[in-house]
């Protein structure tokens, strides 16, 4: 069981993070388990070399661990990134790019996640991100 489902997060990020539609981000899967979403290519995209810009591949991996923490905790629009890391592993092509997102530790005040992208229709790796968010206490956590 989802704390937050599929169409609660696009609904928040239609909200609060207006970026997400205007790129065209498609929600494939959102579980505990999992979140995957899928960014449509557009030549926009791509920087100098032909390879789809690095930005566009952290936004993407920043957006489905949030996903991912969300689905977690539900809606802690306050659930934050604190640190995230990516090593680009391959050049992905001119193409849609798929991340698969998964929480490797939730705790009380901060979740650890990591996402994994692929051009769409490949399975080797182009990317490896881990991200932590900071996430705000409870009300009743707060006095304490």
């Amino acid at each position: 069981m989802t704390r937050i489902t599929a169409a609660e997060f696009e609904a928040l990020l239609r909200e609060g993070a207006p970026f997400a539609a205007t790129l065209g981000v498609e929600t494939v899967e959102l579980t505990r388990e999992r979140a995957i979403f899928r960014l449509p290519y557009r030549a926009d995209f791509l920087r100098p070399g032909g390879t789809i810009s690095g930005p566009m591949m952290m936004g993407l991996a920043d957006l489905a661990i949030y996903g991912a923490v969300l689905a977690a905790v539900g809606k802690k629009e306050l659930a934050v990134t604190t640190s995230l890391t990516i090593n680009f592993l391959r050049k992905p092509p001119p193409m849609a790019l798929i991340v698969e997102a998964r929480l490797l530790k939730l705790g009380k005040r901060l979740a650890v996640g990591e996402a994994e992208l692929f051009s769409e229709g490949d399975p080797t790796m182009v990317a490896h991100v881990t991200a932590t968010y900071s996430l705000p206490p409870d009300k009743g956590d707060e006095a304490s």
